[in-house]
């Protein structure tokens, strides 16, 4: 089986993971892996209520947290972009077992190879928005689409 993507540092920060080949609109390019923990597990694990603006940490459902940084693959380097070529999507067990549902990365568009590879990551914080905490959260996408920060205005 060839490689599909590559990991290598990024122009839009640190790492990055880049396509070698085509890939198609609506192709699972990849399953977000780490090991599963609760939000309860996170916090006192991290416990920085977001204030580091790094994480592999990936909500899966209500229940559980997926934790890249133990037992993380190569999806972990993938970056955000306010105007992404892919999509992160809950794959629910359909067993209805929550420990068992997964994060598939799929395409929205074709991607070339040597495209840079990205999806939007939708972070909600529960903390007022300071300006301190955006400039620990900022954008660096370099799209013309780009908002300036990976936070998502809070759920009402």
């Amino acid at each position: 089986m060839t490689r599909r993507i590559v990991a290598r540092r990024s122009p839009i920060h640190g790492n990055g993971v880049f396509a070698v080949d085509t890939i198609a609109k609506g192709e699972h390019v990849i399953e977000y892996k780490g090991t599963l923990m609760t939000d309860a597990e996170a916090d006192k694990m991290y416990g920085d209520g977001g204030e580091t603006g790094h994480t592999f940490l990936f909500t899966l459902n209500d229940e559980y947290i997926i934790d890249a940084n133990r037992k993380g693959n190569t999806a972990r380097w993938i970056n955000h972009s306010c105007d992404p070529n892919c999509q992160a999507l809950i794959d629910e067990s359909e067993s209805g077992d929550r420990r068992k549902d997964k994060v598939v990365i799929e395409a929205i568009r074709k991607i070339k190879p040597g495209e840079e590879l990205t999806y939007d990551y939708g972070i909600v914080l529960d903390m007022p928005h300071t300006a301190r905490l955006k400039k620990v959260w900022a954008c660096r996408c370099g799209s013309p689409k780009c908002i300036g920060t990976m936070l998502k205005p809070k759920k009402k």
